[in-house]
Parts: C-alpha cells; sequence; structure tokens
C-alpha cells in the first residue's frame, strides 16, 4: 500500500501572503479569504509509521519536469522500518526536488516542490534555490562514502552501512534526466542490490528485476555476476568485513535508530524471565514428514505459541499507559528477522487460524519483503506475542528484550540430544530445547507465565493439532 504525499500551496501573490487572524496578534501562513491562485504545493516527508521521525529518500521514480497524475509515485522513502513508494494527491508538474536520493528530512518538512502548470516549474525552481536550508537539509545524510557520478550505479550505497564522508549527487536544473536512470529509464533497486551491484561491479541496466513491480533485489543482482565472480558468502547476522573500516565511527542508519528507541523504551518496563526445557523430538519428526511441502520450523514454532496463546490470553495481553492493559482480540505472531544493519519482526497475523502450510507461505512472503525492505506498516507492526529464534545458529539458550507495546517475547534456543533421566530411573537419549520468556510484570506474573509455558510444552510435545 503506497502512501499519499500531503502538500501545501505557497503563496505566489501578494492576495495569498500573511492575513492576520482577528483577534490573535498572530499572522496565518497559507491563508486566504478567497479562492487560490497559486498552484505551487509543498511537497512533504510524509510520516509513514507511528514511530517515524525522519525519513530517507531512496530513490525520486519522478523527475524534475516529469508530469504527474493523482495516485502516481512520485519517490521511494526509506522509513524506520522498510522503503515505501509515495504517491501524489495532487496533479501537476514535479518542479524542484529539495532533497535528492540518500538525503534525510524530518517528517513534515518539504522535499519537493509540485506545480500546477508547466510555466511555473521556474517559478517553484526560483523559490526553491532562494530557500534557506531548511530542515530537511539539516538531516542531510552526513554518512555517505564518495560515489563516483557514473549512470546507474550512482547512491548504491546500503542504508544499512553508511559510510563515512558524504558528496551529494550533482543535478543540474536545467538536466532533463535523472542521475540514477540509464537514458531516461529508471532504475528501481534495493539499496541492499544497489550496494551489492557495486561490490560486485554488476550494471543494473542490464538486470531484470523479480522484485515486486520489477524492483531489483539482491538474488537478481547475484544471479548477474555468477558468470563473472562468485558473490560472497553472507549471513544476516554479519556484515562483510570489506566493507567495515576499524577504528570509525558509523551513525545509525534509520532502522538502527528506530530499533535503539525502542530498546531504551523498554528499559522503562519491569520484567522478568522464566525458563522452561521442553523435549522436541515429537516435534522434529513431524518437521521432517513436512518440510519437503514447504513447511518452516518458524511457522511450527509460531502456530504452537499461537494454540497456547489461545487458554492464556493474559499472555497475549499489552500494557501502554501504565495504568491499564488490553486483552488483544488477535493472535499475531511477531518473529524477529535479522537484517544487514537492523532487525525487524514480521507479523503472522492470527496464527492460530491459519493452517500450517498456509502460515509457511505466509512467512516465506513476509521474509522476502522484509529483505528487499517491502513490508507494510501491517505487516510490522502489529505482534501481540514475539518470538526470537537464535536456535538456527546454535544458541542454547538466551534472553530476549520485551518489545514495547507488547506483554511478552519467547527466546527459542537450539533443539540439541540430551541425556535424561526418566521418573522410573531409566537413562534415555532426547532431543530438548530451552525456551526463555521475558514478560511485563505490571500484567503478566510468575504463576501465568508458568502455566503457559506448560501448555506449549505439552503442544511442541504432542504436535498433533499443529497441522489442523
Amino acid at each position: 500500500m503506497a502512501y499519499l504525499l500531503k502538500t501545501t500551496f505557497i503563496p505566489s501573490s501578494p492576495a495569498l501572503r500573511h492575513h492576520r487572524i482577528p483577534g490573535s496578534g498572530q499572522s496565518a501562513a497559507r491563508v486566504s479569504t478567497g479562492p487560490f491562485h497559486a498552484k505551487i504545493r509543498e511537497i512533504f516527508m510524509p510520516a509513514l509509521s507511528s514511530t517515524m521521525t525522519e525519513g530517507k529518500i531512496v530513490s525520486w521514480v519522478k523527475s524534475e519536469g516529469d508530469k504527474l497524475s493523482k495516485g502516481e509515485s512520485v519517490v521511494v522513502v526509506e522509513s524506520d522500518k522498510a522503503d515505501m513508494d509515495v504517491e501524489t494527491f495532487y496533479d501537476g508538474y514535479l518542479a524542484a526536488i529539495m532533497v535528492e536520493e540518500g538525503g534525510v528530512a524530518a517528517v513534515g518538512s518539504a522535499i519537493a516542490l509540485l506545480a500546477e502548470t508547466q510555466e511555473e516549474i521556474s517559478e517553484a525552481k526560483s523559490k526553491a534555490s532562494s530557500r534557506q536550508p531548511s530542515s530537511a537539509d539539516q538531516y542531510a545524510a552526513p554518512a555517505a562514502a564518495p560515489v563516483d557520478q557514473v549512470k546507474v550505479s550512482e547512491n548504491a550505497e546500503n542504508p544499512s552501512l553508511l559510510p563515512l564522508v558524504a558528496k551529494a549527487p550533482t543535478v543540474t536544473a536545467s538536466s532533463s534526466l535523472h542521475p540514477a536512470s540509464e537514458g531516461g529509464r529508471r532504475i528501481v533497486a534495493s539499496p541492499y542490490a544497489k550496494k551489492l551491484a557495486k561490490e560486485l561491479k554488476v550494471e543494473l541496466s542490464r538486470i531484470v528485476g523479480s522484485g515486486p513491480n520489477g524492483r531489483i533485489v539482491a538474488k537478481d543482482v547475484e544471479a548477474a555476476a555468477a558468470p563473472a565472480a562468485p558473490a560472497p558468502e553472507r549471513s544476516a547476522m554479519h556484515t562483510p568485513t570489506g566493507s567495515v573500516e576499524l577504528g570509525t565511527v558509523v551513525p545509525f542508519t534509520t532502522i538502527q535508530g528506530a530499533v535503539s528507541r525502542n530498546m531504551v523504551e523498554s528499559l522503562n518496563v519491569p520484567t522478568f524471565r522464566v525458563g522452561y526445557t521442553i523435549t522436541t523430538d515429537a516435534l522434529d519428526s513431524l518437521y521432517k514428514k513436512i518440510k519437503s511441502k514447504g513447511v518452516t520450523m518458524t511457522a511450527l514454532l509460531a502456530k504452537a505459541t499461537a494454540l497456547a496463546l489461545i487458554q492464556h490470553p493474559v499472555i497475549n495481553s499489552s500494557c501502554r499507559d501504565g495504568k491499564s492493559f488490553t486483552y488483544n482480540s488477535s493472535i499475531n505472531i511477531a518473529v524477529a528477522v535479522a537484517m544487514d544493519g537492523g532487525l525487524i519482526t514480521p507479523v503472522l497475523q492470527d496464527a492460530h487460524k491459519v493452517d500450517i502450510y498456509s502460515l509457511s507461505r505466509k512467512w516465506k512472503e513476509l521474509v522476502e519483503k522484509a529483505r528487499t525492505k517491502q513490508l507494510q506498516p501491517h505487516e510490522y507492526n502489529t505482534g501481540t506475542f514475539t518470538l526470537s529464534n537464535l536456535g538456527m545458529f546454535g544458541v542454547d539458550q538466551f534472553d530476549a528484550i520485551l518489545p514495547p507495546g507488547t506483554g511478552a517475547i519467547m527466546a527459542v534456543g537450539a533443539s540439541q540430544p540430551t541425556v535424561v533421566a526418566s521418573k522410573d530411573g531409566r537413562i534415555g537419549m532426547k532431543n530438548q530445547m530451552q525456551v526463555n520468556v521475558t514478560a511485563d510484570h505490571r500484567v503478566i506474573y510468575g504463576a501465568d507465565l508458568s502455566s503457559f509455558l506448560q501448555t506449549f510444552a505439552k503442544i511442541v510435545e504432542d504436535p498433533k493439532d499443529l497441522t489442523f
């Protein structure tokens, strides 16, 4: 779902300049007593999420002078969670771009000017050039590495890894082509794909994207580079050492800043932690049987969690104001996914109602969208309970930090062969995993969490209900 650009009029005649508000002693900008004649509008940086305070311009879909129609995509903005296409709310011409690609602007600040007619484009450009640096300019990316002024590959830095020295792209006002285009054809690619293309020396102009609306994603770049040079092995948890200069100071990316704010906010919540050991032999056996049908272990754990939450609604509740709590009507399982330079939690909505096969397909779709930064707000900010699984990396056990606005988060460790003794004194070998739950103690108490973990363990140890 794209978001609409909000705009406002810029007066271009004396009749439309500041007017005194009777009795207020103040003047109100852009207020008129009659019909508007000025048709130059400011395009503002939109708020794409409730936590967004600033946005980064990933790419301008349109160039200066292009004609725009209402509802048409104009710019791709990186919020604190994802890249989103932003549409215009008005017809007109993109007269002047005030924040270039790679620049960062505060929410509500002007990023471009929109003219209603071609005749007003020059006037809009004049207004843009005569303006003092706005709040958007003050946020201009201070940490972008020098980028060669080459068509197509320009601005190929990864926003998850902001380099160190800024060099803004140069565009002349008279140019009819945007510097990120090739012969006038727009090259739309994810920030990570751009960075990868630069590393592998692949021209984006010769790649056909497989992402949404033909967007070029990382796997497209790797496929194009395969005949010449194999793509470097990458992990979602590690940064390529070649892109890190030791001893340097790197500012937070947009997503890192959002994670930082959330983690600091979580310190205000009184939490406690409870661990539980669960035998996974039956779950492992089920997974082996249905893995070939596209089922993922993440989906199985999410489904088991959702079924347990049905019986323990207080664990699915949330406290936001410190005075009351809400029994959430939906069971939405958020699952932490590591990205280059950040972390995001795609949400499996109503996981208790969805069959395991559909849930697995949905999870794979969400992961792909997360890695290409195409998640929509409802796909990452509607979680009511969170799973964090480091077991896939061989981690035995760990504690997770509670995301603000939720009641609990469960940290899942690796399932490993363990020597255990039965009640009759026999020694045997079983696969077991350790789960640790961090909960909001204002709402959830030890007895509540213990009962929930017992129910969750029963479902995992006898998983017949997971396939219905």
